[in-house]
């Protein structure tokens, strides 16, 4: 190899990187770009109120990644990020593009079972208000309900682990009550509770107390017996050897009942307020498919979506900080 062709190979192969990178960077930008310019270009095949509002949000969006983009020139920080997030912005991108064109613009998906984004955003512009309020309803429904639930599991699992006759005792209820479907009891605690909430609430507190109870009783029945030998030599008492070296061994398996119970508790959670409840994005959805207006449905699932994203990744956040020495052996 001559001095020369030493010198632009290493020249070549930095080029190449650069405009690889460079494209890839771009990709949200031109299908943006595209997007836009089908939806404004095209002539629509479907009804909707007004087209509007999802310019806004496409020129909003282009705008954002072009503002990303030209910060990412300044700083390496900032373009390894974007390098980072930019084929999967893309992608999700393009299946808006062919939403779109297949059902508003081609009509080859018909309505009103499949609805264009611009008509699910007609929804989130005339009805926002009611789907607020339905979220609020189930965020607080699915808060309480969990709480109380995992209150209850993380009480019972403990003294199922640490008192023997405790478990001689409730074992055979346990086993009895806890695989049955908590949706199973509608008919019965509608009747029972004076009101559909507080039947909700037992429901879902239900939901979630059977698998978090499991896992703690788990966690606190596997734990190496020598770390009470070691405490008690130390002279640790009962309550200190409880809060102090059970419960805090057996949190990994606490947290696992914790997700696994918040898991039926989403599904719960809908089943009761489609049946029972007369608020939250249950009831929303359900009076969304009475009326044939599914595109309200569907605004309904994507904030559901969001919501119990929100919610997980919360509970995540918050095992990797009272687990820190397991922070990065689970992610979300």
């Amino acid at each position: 190899m001559s001095k020369v062709e030493s010198i632009t190979l290493p020249v070549k192969r930095i080029y190449k990187q650069s405009a690889a990178m460079l494209v890839q960077s771009l990709l949200p930008v031109l299908f943006l770009v595209g997007t836009l310019l089908v939806h404004i270009g095209l002539p629509n095949k479907q009804m909707v109120g007004s087209t509007g509002a999802y310019t806004v949000l496409l020129t909003a969006v282009l705008l954002v990644y072009s503002g990303w983009f030209v910060l990412s020139i300044q700083s390496s920080n900032i373009q390894k990020i974007l390098l980072h997030q930019a084929p999967i912005s893309a992608l999700f991108i393009v299946i808006f593009l062919v939403w779109e064109v297949l059902t508003l613009k081609f009509n080859i998906l018909p309505l009103p079972y499949f609805p264009s984004p611009v008509k699910i955003l007609d929804a989130f512009v005339t009805d926002g208000a009611v789907i607020g309020i339905s979220a609020a309803y189930s965020a607080r429904l699915l808060v309480v309900g969990f709480g109380i639930g995992a209150l209850a599991g993380v009480a019972t699992g403990i003294l199922m682990g640490w008192y023997q006759r405790f478990e001689y005792w409730i074992n055979p209820f346990f086993r009895l009550i806890g695989p049955i479907p908590s949706t199973a009891w509608i008919p019965i605690v509608l009747v029972v509770f004076p009101s559909s909430f507080t039947a909700s609430i037992f429901l879902l507190a239900l939901a979630t107390w059977f698998p978090v109870t499991v896992m703690t009783w788990s966690g606190i029945s596997g734990i190496n017996r020598s770390f009470f030998e070691v405490a008690r030599t130390l002279g640790a008492n009962e309550r200190y050897l409880i809060w102090k070296v059970a419960l805090p061994a057996a949190l990994p398996h606490v947290f696992t009942g914790l997700f696994m119970g918040l898991g039926t508790s989403f599904v719960t959670l809908i089943v009761a307020e489609m049946l029972g409840v007369k608020a939250g994005l249950g009831w929303y959805i359900q009076w969304a498919q009475g009326w044939g207006e599914y595109y309200k449905l569907y605004a309904a699932l994507l904030i559901m979506a969001l919501l119990f994203s929100v919610i997980i990744t919360i509970l995540f956040k918050v095992k990797d900080r009272v687990l820190i020495w397991q922070k990065g052996l689970m992610k979300w």
